[in-house]
């Protein structure tokens, strides 16, 4: 926390809007987010809060990037506690459906509907928003390098789509070829996928007894078709 009177007492007030914010979201929803509804909670006036946060859009973006940036800790907290590229996917997945579970209001905002009206500045939530997509690359690349990481190509790789891999590579600094790094970009999309379908209740409410038990069937499949083989 910084270290001045002044920079603690900053601090402290955007963590406590932030915490009302949250517990806005999750009552109301991120397009009936209110400024002064924050300052009554926070038992100021608006034009206090005003001060911090200048607007609807403004508290949107605070709780966007507190959102990636809880989700990205628990995602690497879990990473680097397994052991093996397997087995850290396996943890990256299932530190995305427990967060998502546990935050349904937040991870909707992050990877829900659009709020009507707000658009995410990316340069404030761009290095957040990316965490968990860099802890993904970062297994499937480092298990490339070591060996650890191979599948046929099911597929002929369109030209075009070869230059966008070649730029992602380029921009990620990877190592994997494009067939493998197409299926990455499958892996990542069905594991949001598959954690959006349980977090939204796109099965249906007696569909699956236990979900869980869906959701490691679909890692251990996907694991699979990244490249990475049970031992």
């Amino acid at each position: 926390m910084p270290g001045t009177p002044r920079e603690r007492a900053r601090e402290q007030t955007l963590q406590d809007i932030t915490r009302i914010g949250r517990e806005q979201l999750a009552s109301v929803g991120g397009a009936a987010l209110s400024l002064r509804a924050v300052a009554r909670d926070l038992g100021v006036v608006s034009s206090a809060v005003y001060r911090y946060v200048k607007s609807r859009d403004e508290l949107l973006t605070l709780l966007v990037v507190d959102g990636y940036n809880e989700l990205g800790d628990a995602v690497e907290a879990a990473v680097a506690s397994a052991a093996g590229p397997r087995e850290q996917f396996l943890a990256l997945g299932r530190a995305v459906r427990e967060w998502a579970l546990r935050e349904p209001a937040r991870y909707g905002l992050l990877f829900g509907s659009p709020v009507p009206g707000y658009d995410a500045p990316g340069e404030q939530t761009t290095t957040p928003g990316t965490r968990v997509i860099y802890a993904l690359v970062g297994i499937f690349d480092n298990a490339f390098r070591a060996g650890k990481l191979a599948a046929d190509a099911a597929a002929p790789i369109d030209d075009r789509l070869a230059t966008d891999l070649d730029r992602v590579r380029a921009e990620l600094g990877l190592t994997t070829p494009d067939h493998l790094l197409a299926r990455g970009v499958l892996v990542w999309s069905a594991l949001f996928g598959a954690v959006n379908f349980e977090v939204f209740g796109q099965y249906g409410a007696d569909t699956f007894t236990t979900p869980g038990a869906l959701f490691e069937h679909h890692l251990a499949v996907l694991a699979e078709t990244a490249g990475l083989p049970a031992a």
